[in-house]
């Protein structure tokens, strides 16, 4: 017992703030006594504890405990209510040791004596057991598992340091972390999602407790990994797989899905804090038209607002704020704008009187409205709790919305409260929710930041209900993607947050969150001109591409450091722009499937484990964007050369058109200007002319690079970018597929879906991996000689009209 109640200290990491007590106060479950089916599960009592095994699919358990034999009310800020509407049938079976929940496939083995939960696949295989009882003390509890030497562990959200979370603990507590480093933890989300990999088989676990949590993986004990919380529900959930893929998709399912963003969000985003006065707002849009650097946003940080106060225009630094949303729409911009969710205290100002009178504000202990200092002064904070609350708040974006203010950046919210040794609001502050009851700050403080993006996103809905919204946070529970885009807060202008940016986004996107970004360049100091350069490479390649600074830094547009410099960065957003039809269809596919636009290899690849960890690329970064690309960027001023892991199958060359069989360390020595990219063999990709924004219409035939090899085949989505009128069939969706024999390639376009009418009137196919001239094309049955060859790239290059049927195009290569 003393050996748990010391690593049961160790893996929380205690601070000031949590009050575990004494050794004797920790106790284990007893051993089971009595158990019984229940409809879709199995009720187990171990002496006045209960708990209950529930079948939520075939694939997924839940499990409740309570010390205390009742069980809370059943409440989730995360889980969607009918994410999973008809649980299967399931198997109860009973033996003199244990208890067993059959789902269809996994089962939960509930061991009497001792009380151990195992979970086993459908062939008996034990995934994962307890390695020892559930340890209660008070409201805090703990789990620990079994930890294989070789399974390794990813998820947990918004986190530093590796790829895979073994051998570290972390603390979900959302946290203002200004220039967070490495070891830095907790950060700004909490997101208590852990997928465990091990020989190709997948596990997942949800948490689903909003209060602190900590995830020790092996760092306070040798294998074990544990889990818990300072207080609230023992809830979890478990996701048998077997696959990485089939853990993320059950997950996000429970979750919830990112909505679809308008286009717009995909491009090239300009920012700082703070582009002031107006003529300066002016001029960034001037000088990106100017010098032919595509861009499709421009934000306004703090300072345009009247004394930092929401929801106000400083009239003396914008004194035509209409004017100069009007005028740079024209010109294919879009104004984001921040809005944090503090409202100064300030008779007069509307905000805060509306507030005031609607009782609107969360309270303090003794029922008098909280107060604490953040940008403006003094200020208080809405109570997104309660959805009148959250209806109220989004009501305010009114004025916003009219001015033709297109994004909202909702920032602060962990929440961050200046002037406080932890940075936020008393723990005894008392949110209200919407049964009646209230709950102390302990239990909803990971959570406001994700009822904040609610009000905003809903409030958006109901102002512009026929347009996307787009938000972006800084704060996030599990869950928070149904609302908000996020990125990963105050980095600095070093190579070590470029390097770290990766395993951030990977870890997020595993963690059911696939819309996030980065400062580009780094928050917090000015970068020099390669690793700006470096930076924004890699950053074309990143779902949210955005270019952001702090105040007092260097100018980090793209043409600082001169034309050399600005040449580069300039190709690369033009990339950016013209692969805009493959990355919106990999977001499209996000929103439905949950899964990411920035992937590990090993969610493609679960066999491979050399993707396990970065270990085998020297600690150098390698992602999947989307299915069919795979970036390997240079984040390190060293200049050595550095191997890439190639995955199985064949991959092209991005640059040069090389075909190269996989499975194979690739030694790389990049230069400046060159961002090591490489397609999967087996690749359709779809690209577009070049665009100065999303708003202009490209000129000229949608271009389909096909990359000959196994699993040949792609896909376009396309709507207007903008409405929900793709909800209604107003899209296109349309599939391309290829296959080898022999000497022969077939290219299949297959029949469009959908009743949108694409911009294009051509195709532009450039099928790559052809070592000689081919004899002979045909396009449907007829020879079609107006075909192009490229001894230097090995690629066949032809046009063919769009066709309202599907077209089959055939190269042969031999008499």
């Amino acid at each position: 017992m003393r050996r748990a109640v010391i690593f049961c200290f160790l893996a929380f990491e205690l601070h000031s703030a949590l009050a575990l007590g004494t050794d004797n106060d920790w106790h284990n479950l007893p051993p089971a006594s009595a158990g019984g089916e229940i409809s879709h599960g199995i009720e187990v009592r171990a002496g006045s504890s209960l708990i209950r095994i529930t079948a939520i699919s075939d694939s997924v358990a839940r499990v409740r405990v309570s010390p205390k034999g009742t069980l809370a009310e059943d409440q989730s800020w995360a889980v969607l209510p009918d994410a999973f509407p008809s649980p299967p049938p399931v198997k109860v079976r009973t033996s003199p040791a244990a208890f067993e929940l059959d789902l269809g496939n996994g089962t939960v083995r509930i061991e009497k004596n001792p009380l151990r939960l195992v979970f086993l696949d459908p062939a008996g295989t034990v995934l994962t057991r307890e390695a020892r009882n559930m340890t209660f003390a008070g409201d805090a509890f703990r789990v620990w598992m079994t930890m294989p030497i070789d399974e390794h562990y990813y998820g947990l959200g918004d986190k530093p340091g590796p790829l895979d979370r073994r051998e570290q603990a972390f603390t979900n507590w959302n946290t203002d972390a200004y220039a967070w480093q490495e070891s830095t933890d907790p950060l700004y989300k909490s997101i208590p999602f852990m997928l465990a990999l091990r020989h190709g088989v997948s596990y997942g676990i949800f948490l689903d407790n909003t209060w602190r949590t900590s995830f020790d993986f092996g760092k306070a004990e040798r294998d074990v990994y544990s889990f818990g919380s300072e207080g609230g529900e023992l809830n979890y959930y478990f996701f048998f797989g077997p696959k990485p893929k089939q853990v993320l998709s059950a997950y996000t399912q429970m979750v919830g899905h990112m909505p679809l963003p308008p286009l717009w969000t995909l491009g090239y985003q300009q920012s700082r804090y703070s582009y002031y006065p107006e003529e300066r707002v002016r001029e960034i849009d001037r000088t990106l038209r100017d010098h032919r650097i595509p861009a499709d946003a421009i934000y306004l940080d703090i300072d345009y607002q009247d004394g930092n106060r929401p929801f106000t225009i400083d009239r003396k630094g914008f004194p035509n704020f209409e004017g100069m949303v009007s005028d740079l729409k024209r010109d294919g911009f879009h104004i984001v704008v921040i809005s944090d969710l503090h409202i100064k205290k300030e008779l007069g100002y509307k905000p805060y009187d509306e507030g005031l009178a609607g009782d609107h504000f969360i309270k303090n202990a003794d029922g008098s409205v909280y107060v604490g200092t953040v940008w403006p002064g003094p200020s208080v904070f809405p109570d997104f709790t309660q959805e009148a609350s959250r209806r109220w708040y989004g009501s305010l974006y009114k004025d916003y919305v009219g001015m033709g203010i297109a994004g909202f950046w909702n920032d602060m919210n962990e929440p961050s409260v200046f002037l406080r040794a932890d940075k936020t609001m008393p723990l005894d502050v008392v949110h209200r929710l919407d049964n009646g009851t209230t709950a102390t700050h302990r239990a909803i403080h990971n959570v406001l930041g994700m009822e904040n993006v609610r009000a905003t996103y809903e409030g958006l809905l109901r102002l512009r209900p026929d347009a996307r919204p787009f938000v972006l946070t800084r704060a996030a529970y599990a869950g928070t993607q149904r609302y908000a885009a996020s990125w990963t807060g105050d980095n600095t202008s070093s190579w070590n947050h470029l390097r770290m940016t990766t395993t951030n986004f990977l870890n997020l996107g595993l963690s059911g969150y696939p819309l996030v970004g980065a400062d580009v360049g780094g928050f917090i100091g000015t970068p020099p001109a390669d690793l700006l350069t470096r930076w924004f490479e890699a950053a074309a390649f990143t779902p949210i591409f955005r270019d952001h600074t702090g105040k007092g830094t260097g100018d980090q547009e793209p043409w600082v450091h001169g034309p050399e410099q600005e040449n580069i960065r300039r190709r690369y957003v033009e990339l950016r722009y013209r692969l805009l039809p493959y990355l919106y269809t990999v977001v499209e596919e996000a929103s439905r499937t949950g899964m990411p636009i920035v992937r590990p290899v090993f969610l493609e690849y679960p066999e491979a484990e050399t993707f396990y960890t970065e270990a085998a690329s020297g600690f150098q970064p390698q992602y999947l964007f989307g299915r069919d690309f795979m970036v390997a960027p240079r984040v390190s001023e060293m200049l050595d050369t550095y191997d890439v892991p190639l995955p199985p199958g064949d991959w092209y060359n991005y640059w040069t058109g090389e075909r190269i069989a996989g499975n194979k360390n690739l030694p790389i020595k990049a230069k400046l200007e060159e961002l090591p990219l490489f397609v999967r063999g087996g690749a359709i990709v779809p690209l577009q002319p070049l665009v100065q924004n999303t708003g202009e219409t490209p000129n000229g035939p949608l271009e389909l690079r096909v990359y000959p090899g196994t699993d040949c085949r792609g896909s376009i989505y396309l709507d207007d970018g903008n409405t929900f009128a793709y909800q209604k069939g107003a899209f296109l969706r349309q599939s391309f597929t290829c296959s080898e024999d022999r000497a022969r390639l077939r290219v299949n376009i297959e029949k469009p879906q959908g009743t949108y009418a694409p911009w294009w009137e051509e195709f532009a196919l450039s099928i790559y991996g052809a070592t000689t001239k081919p004899v002979r094309v045909t396009v449907g049955d007829q020879p079609f000689p107006g075909f192009e060859y490229d001894p230097a790239l090995k690629r066949v290059s032809l046009r063919i009209p769009r066709s309202a049927d599907s077209v089959q195009i055939e190269i042969d290569s031999a008499q």
